[in-house]
């Protein structure tokens, strides 16, 4: 299986998290970095197969170094994982044919998957993600007026990626009854009661806050 893998990510954590992971997979990891221009660098001059990089970096975003790769031609395949759920950047990873859009929070389960797909030359997009934008961007902000006014500030700090402990403490509300306000949006807005299908409206519809 021997494919080789350049990863970068400017959390030493989750590179470390992801290095170790797929080397016990039997991957072969070329390089890692923690920051765009050293990822792409690695990308220019070992070839790997395929790069792992996180959207958000200093000096080059994940998204940037796949419009460079793009644009000289280097074929290596791009997998970026994010905690972003902004229909923006998703429309913009397909832009540069990006290989692979994974969620942070299921990269180790998703990962094996995402790679054996790009290797062969298919794409691997974040079932969570795919889903919502395919189902919930027809969701109209009209929507949002059934919300009352403190819903809408719930809404807006859960697309800030706030914990509910987060909220509870900048509203100074109880944990229970931001819990109580979250099904109430959920049901107003008509979403499945998966932990994160809020999470995930909340970032797609952004703009509409």
């Amino acid at each position: 299986m021997n494919t080789s893998i350049v990863i970068a990510d400017d959390h030493p954590l989750m590179l470390r998290g992801l290095t170790d992971f797929l080397t016990s997979k039997g991957f072969h990891i070329v390089g890692s970095a923690e920051d765009g221009n050293s990822a792409y660098n690695l990308i220019v001059k070992l070839k790997p197969e395929i790069a792992i990089l996180d959207i958000r970096m200093p000096h080059k975003t994940g998204l940037e170094i796949a419009e460079a790769c793009q644009k000289n031609n280097i074929p290596t395949k791009v997998i970026l994982i994010t905690f972003d759920k902004e229909k923006e950047l998703y429309d913009q990873a397909r832009e540069f044919n990006v290989h692979g859009y994974i969620l942070k929070e299921f990269a180790v389960e998703e990962i094996e998957i995402c790679i054996s797909h790009a290797i062969n030359g298919k794409r691997y997009f974040s079932e969570e993600i795919t889903s919502y934008l395919d189902h919930n961007t027809n969701i109209k902000p009209a929507n949002l007026e059934q919300l009352t006014k403190s819903e809408l500030k719930i809404v807006k700090l859960i697309a800030e990626n706030k914990t509910s402990q987060d909220i509870a403490n900048e509203l100074s509300i109880s944990v229970l009854t931001v819990h109580k306000h979250r099904s109430n949006i959920i049901s107003k807005l008509g979403l499945d009661n998966k932990p994160t299908s809020l999470s995930i409206w909340a970032g797609l519809n952004k703009e509409h806050l």
